[in-house]
């Protein structure tokens, strides 16, 4: 009776001390965890106007603490969504390189809201031998000619050449959206992302003169205000002094008096002359 009883305290102690040191694992093991969470990333590179299928995405964990914003955790919501930009293999599929829900792909999915899509056709200088690809930023550089320039100095040639848009975005060349760094193509046609102000400035640049393309810094958005350049700067030609007028000062003689009247005045036998 006294064996049964203290076997079954030496029981109930090892099920105790058992479940302690579960409990006491299953703390540790949640302290040491990462706390993950599920992200949607690209299984393979996504061009710009795609339409996402299941094939290219895939979740994978991501540190709570550092999900990027805009993160999709749900495939189910990218079905049939389209990218409005390049997405790399490996990176997060983020609401804002996606287009709103329902558009149809195609360049026109990859504008933003009140923007327009331009083409304009280029040589391989004018489209920075090829280095201006999709997700690049140019300016464009107009070459023409100065009218009231011409009209003040009476010369036939009065170039002038001005940035007139700047951080223009490039959405395609020639027919393709996609973008590859290490292997620049010469085109002849580049379509920009343009406002409809400066679709309209472009549209008037092409036709008064040629077309430029300037690759510029990705980062930098800074305006540049420019005065444009001109064959006088171009040569640093001073304008032509103005030849130095001599004043001569020449004294003027005072007007002459006019000659007094004398009038001979008779009285009697006494003459006497009176002058005026």
């Amino acid at each position: 009776m006294r064996h049964t009883r203290a076997i079954a305290l030496i029981v109930l102690a090892f099920v105790v001390a058992l479940a302690a040191v579960l409990v006491a694992l299953r703390w540790i093991n949640a302290q040491t965890a990462p706390n993950s969470s599920k992200v949607a990333v690209a299984s393979a590179d996504i061009n710009l106007g795609a339409r996402l299928a299941p094939e290219m995405i895939t979740l994978v964990d991501w540190p709570a603490s550092a999900l990027p914003p805009g993160a999709i955790s749900d495939a189910k919501l990218l079905e049939a969504r389209v990218a409005r930009s390049n997405i790399g293999r490996g990176e997060p599929v983020l609401e804002s390189k996606l287009a709103p829900v329902g558009t149809v792909g195609g360049l026109s999915a990859a504008l933003g809201d009140g923007k327009r899509a331009m083409t304009v056709r280029v040589n391989d200088v004018v489209g920075v031998a090829g280095f201006a690809l999709p997700g690049n930023f140019v300016d464009v550089l107009v070459n023409t000619q100065d009218e009231a320039e011409k009209k003040r100095t009476q010369a036939n040639d009065a170039a002038i050449s001005k940035i007139v848009l700047e951080r223009i975005l490039v959405l395609a060349i020639a027919q393709e959206s996609s973008r590859d760094d290490t292997k620049p193509k010469v085109v002849n046609a580049v379509t920009l992302e343009l406002t409809p102000e400066q679709a309209e400035k472009l549209d008037l640049a092409r036709s008064v003169g040629t077309l430029s393309l300037v690759l510029r810094n990705q980062i930098e958005d800074q305006p540049v205000n420019t005065d444009g350049a001109t064959r006088a700067s171009l040569l640093d030609l001073k304008a032509p002094a103005k030849p130095a007028v001599a004043v001569v000062r020449r004294a003027v003689a005072p007007p002459a008096r006019a000659a007094s009247e004398r009038i001979e005045v008779i009285k009697g036998l006494e003459r006497s002359a009176q002058q005026f």
